[in-house]
């Protein structure tokens, strides 16, 4: 693993106002995830986890604090240039899968090349090879309807994928499958972790998903609380 820094969050705050309420959701987390690192967030419903995840991603803005992604803070770019480097720099993948139900899963995971401006052809090809690469060769031109769960969750890994991100956010991602389909999910991640030296940061409850990370950070009520680190 090096050192190289690739998502980072300084001093960052969350607070949802609505007439007289006013919810701190996040107060003051900071966090660093290094190149190649995999990191779980654990924490009871409520404590802040998802927020800070859709902090991490671009996906809501801080009400203070920053996020670095490769070097660019969140909040000082234009949102073109946000969806650009999303795109690039990060994958997602959610408890649901959220693939698109009228395209094939070859074109579901080929999207993000697509959107990032790549040929038809070489977004279509380099989606199969991922594709392959998770177990999914035979299913690639089924629709996500068509495909079991533990399926379409590869399929939505693969998507997270394509674009070699710097750092995958996982939120729930084994939180809707039995144990068996959860554990070929969490192998997939971490030999697609070694080969590509893609950072993961993984919001579960899960405490065997947990136990294979670098580091588990524990989160409540909107804080981090110190960490109890893992050798393994």
């Amino acid at each position: 693993m090096n050192n190289a820094i690739v998502l980072q969050c300084q001093q960052l705050t969350k607070r949802y106002e609505q007439g007289d309420l006013n919810v701190e959701v996040l107060r003051g987390v900071d966090l660093a995830i290094h190149a190649g690192q995999r990191v779980a967030i654990m924490g009871a419903s409520g404590s802040g986890k998802s927020t800070l995840l859709h902090l991490l991603g671009g996906l809501e803005k801080p009400s203070s604090g920053s996020v670095m992604l490769d070097g660019a803070d969140l909040n000082r770019i234009s949102a073109g240039k946000l969806s650009q480097l999303r795109n690039r720099s990060l994958g997602f993948i959610y408890q649901f899968h959220h693939l698109l139900g009228e395209f094939t899963i070859l074109e579901n995971v080929a999207m993000p090349l697509l959107i990032g401006k790549q040929s038809i052809k070489q977004a279509q090809q380099q989606a199969a090879e991922l594709l392959k690469r998770v177990g999914l060769g035979h299913r690639m031109l089924h629709k996500p309807g068509e495909l079991s769960g533990g399926e379409r969750q590869r399929a939505a890994v693969a998507r997270a994928l394509i674009n070699r991100p710097k750092c995958v956010l996982a939120d729930e991602p084994t939180g809707n499958l039995d144990s068996k389909t959860a554990e070929q999910i969490y192998q997939l991640m971490l030999e697609l972790n070694q080969e590509l030296q893609v950072s993961f940061l993984v919001v579960t409850h899960d405490p065997d998903l947990a136990a294979r990370m670098d580091r588990v950070l524990y989160m409540e009520d909107g804080v981090i609380v110190p960490e109890r680190v893992h050798h393994g």
